[in-house]
Parts: C-alpha cells; sequence; structure tokens
C-alpha cells in the first residue's frame, strides 16, 4: 500500500432491496468527494450490480475477471462523478453470487495490490442477510442501515442489525431513513428501530439523518446521474450533502485497524471462520 493511513470502510446495507441503498452509495461517495475526500465505491451486489448502471457506466472487465485472473482488480477501476473510482461488480452472472469462502477471501484480498490513496471505501452490499452481505459488513468499520417507511423494510433491517450484532459482534450501526415525506418520518423510523434494538440487542443505534422523497431522485436515475451532480440544489442532493458532513464526523479509525489492509484482513479471517481457506 502507498500509505498506512486510516481508511474510512463504510458498508451500506438493507434488510431487503428497493429502497434506494444504492442511490445511498453512490451519492454519498459523490458528496464526500466534493468535500476533497479521495472515494472508491465498490459494487458488492455480486450477482446483481447496479452501480455502474445506475451512472450510464460501460465496464469493459468486472470482479468476474478478477475472480478468473484475467486482470487485476486494479485494472477494473473505473472514473466516476467528481473523480471516485468505481469497482464494477458483474451483473446477472450466477457464479459471483455464489462464490466460496476461498474465492471471496482471493477477490478482497486483491485490495492489498492496491496503489491508490484513499480517504473513504463505500461498499454497496447485497440486501439482506447472505453470507457475502455478513463478511462485507463485518469487515467494515462502519454499517449504515439504510431503512424506509415500510413494514417489511424495518422488521428486515432489525433482523440485518441483530445478525450482525449476534452472530459477528458487530455493535455499531447508523440508521438512515430514505425516501421520508417529512424529517419526523425519518426520526419515527429511527425510533422503531432503536427501541427494538435496545431491548433486545447489545447495541447502541446511531441516527444518521434522513433523505426525502425526491421526485428529482426519480428524474435523475432515469439519467443515469447521482442527484447531487444532476440537480445540486434538490431537497435530496441537500440531504446527502448533510448527510457527507455527518460521516465526516465520524471518528477515524486508528492506525492499526484502519488501513485497507486492515479490511482485508478481517474478510480473510471471516471467510477461513466460515469454512473456506484464503489462497
Amino acid at each position: 500500500m502507498v500509505s498506512p493511513k486510516p481508511v474510512k470502510v463504510i458498508a451500506v446495507s438493507s434488510g431487503k432491496g428497493g429502497v434506494g441503498k444504492t442511490s445511498v452509495s453512490v451519492n454519498l461517495a459523490t458528496q464526500l468527494a466534493a468535500l476533497g475526500r479521495k472515494v472508491m465505491l465498490l459494487d458488492a451486489d455480486l450477482g446483481l450490480a447496479n452501480v455502474d448502471v445506475m451512472l450510464g457506466l460501460s465496464p469493459k472487465y468486472n470482479l468476474s475477471h478478477v475472480i478468473d485472473g484475467q486482470v487485476t482488480l486494479e485494472e477494473v477501476l473505473l472514473r466516476g462523478p467528481n473523480g471516485i473510482y468505481i469497482v464494477p461488480a458483474a451483473s446477472g452472472i450466477q457464479r459471483m453470487a455464489e462464490l466460496t469462502p476461498a474465492e471471496h477471501a482471493g477477490l478482497i484480498r486483491s485490495f492489498s495490490e492496491l496503489s491508490i490513496d484513499l480517504d473513504y471505501l463505500i461498499i454497496d452490499t447485497a440486501a439482506g442477510i447472505a453470507d457475502g452481505v455478513m463478511s462485507f459488513a463485518k469487515a467494515a468499520r462502519e454499517v449504515l442501515v439504510v431503512v424506509c417507511d415500510e413494514p417489511s423494510s424495518i422488521t428486515d433491517a432489525y433482523a440485518l442489525i441483530k445478525v450482525l450484532n449476534h452472530d459477528h459482534g458487530v455493535q455499531r450501526f447508523h440508521v438512515l431513513a430514505s425516501r421520508v415525506r417529512s424529517p419526523q418520518e425519518g426520526h419515527e423510523l429511527y425510533a422503531k428501530l432503536a427501541r427494538a434494538s435496545n431491548k433486545f440487542l447489545d447495541l447502541t443505534l446511531h441516527y444518521a439523518g434522513a433523505i426525502p422523497d425526491d421526485e428529482l431522485a426519480r428524474r435523475a436515475i432515469q439519467q443515469q446521474k447521482p442527484i447531487s451532480t444532476a440537480y445540486p440544489s434538490a431537497p435530496a442532493s441537500r440531504a446527502f450533502a448533510e448527510l457527507a458532513r455527518r460521516v465526516e464526523k465520524w471518528p477515524l479509525p486508528t492506525a492499526a485497524e484502519g488501513h485497507l489492509e486492515f479490511f482485508v484482513e478481517r474478510l480473510i479471517q471471516y471467510s477461513l471462520q466460515t469454512g473456506g481457506a484464503a489462497p
């Protein structure tokens, strides 16, 4: 690695799909880059990737080519809005969603080959509680759980938090309310999750804010652009900018545990615990 400086690694997850998780990942990365930070966005929804689709990019290579040994991880990188680095996943390739623990460890281990000086690694995980989601979320220092005002979204978000806490010892979670109709609705969504978590789990949730339901956000998606750059003055854009400012205030990890090699080591350790062997 070029520098062992601490890197904030944030897994953006949700209990169910369709809550705007990838939009959050893309816009958070874009807004952090607008603040002058060097940001990498990893599309970790292996098999159903859509970061590149959301941004109108056509990658020549993706993570499946890294798995096959055709290219290095650095060779698959794309540049996105505000200069963010994007690691595209493979869309529609079934085996990418069924990597063995050893293959998963080998893929993530390739991060140690990167020569990019980063401030943030944003990981757009798949929805749900599959092993791949667990491994990325467990290895990340911060977990940002996206939830919307639907009963299934709330119950599935709680299930995600419970599994990560009970089975993997994760104790720090940030909750982001998505597509809310008012700031009050965002606080109420957080309160519902917090009450259940405080009662049944040994952890404390942190409120990361709320993103309003914004028609311009849907228009930006149709244009294959982040709303942060397509409509910078839109309510959702302002909310993402505020989220980025809040994330900037999250404590830096220590030098001993905050660099990318530590992130890689944690992922390999997880793979070994689940029965795979690191290559």
